[in-house]
């Protein structure tokens, strides 16, 4: 695998956009020494990124006031190539770098959480129950500013070494993408309880950007 410089962007739309298109990200902090690094649930309020978990979570808690990492990586094919070096990924990734903090005022918490819960499923906020107060002291929030981050795009063929191209060696690009299922329903939900539109939406589709296609 090479990692190469023209991979790189600085557009700020460009963060947001992979950003915005993830679910999953992942938090490295030391603690007490030793490096961590925690997946977790994201969400993003303009120039801020909120991560969530529980108030016991031990990573969460010590990122508080430290400087911190956290990644969010797409895979978007597989490059197969002639020769075995020039193998590599269509992705997309961000490294967000920056100083965390622990969020406590409930308003900018139930803000935090709402962009949380829509990352994940959009609609899904006005559809559910809210939090409690016992809930929302059972879960820690924390806010990681953008303003340092890196960006790194690779799209696009295999590219070979000039001479590899003469030969019969299939090369290309095998498409990866997220998509969802069927929903399938809680066996415990009551009788004639159907499946709302948002969910709905969901199904066989694939995430792109901020939505699903």
């Amino acid at each position: 695998m090479q990692r190469l410089r023209e991979r790189g962007r600085t557009d700020r739309d460009d963060l947001y956009a992979v950003l915005d298109a993830g679910l999953v990200c992942h938090l490295g902090v030391v603690i007490d020494g030793t490096p961590v690094v925690l997946p977790t649930g994201y969400g993003r309020i303009d120039g801020t990124l909120f991560l969530h978990g529980s108030s016991a979570n031990r990573a969460l808690l010590a990122a508080d006031g430290q400087e911190v990492c956290v990644t969010v990586t797409h895979l978007d094919g597989l490059v197969v190539a002639r020769a075995v070096f020039h193998h590599s990924m269509n992705y997309r990734s961000a490294v967000v770098f920056g100083t965390a903090r622990l969020v406590t005022g409930d308003a900018e918490r139930l803000a935090a959480l709402r962009a949380v819960t829509e990352q994940l499923v959009p609609g899904r906020w006005e559809h559910a129950r809210l939090p409690t107060r016992k809930e929302l002291a059972a879960t820690a929030v924390l806010s990681l500013p953008l303003a340092e981050a890196s960006v790194k795009i690779r799209t696009g063929p295999p590219k070979d070494d000039p001479e590899d191209y003469d030969s019969d060696i299939w090369a290309g690009v095998l498409p990866a993408a997220l998509t969802f299922g069927d929903p399938l329903p809680d066996p415990a939900l009551h009788a004639g309880v159907g499946t709302p539109g948002h969910i709905r939406d969901l199904a066989g589709h694939a995430r792109a950007g901020d939505r699903y296609v």
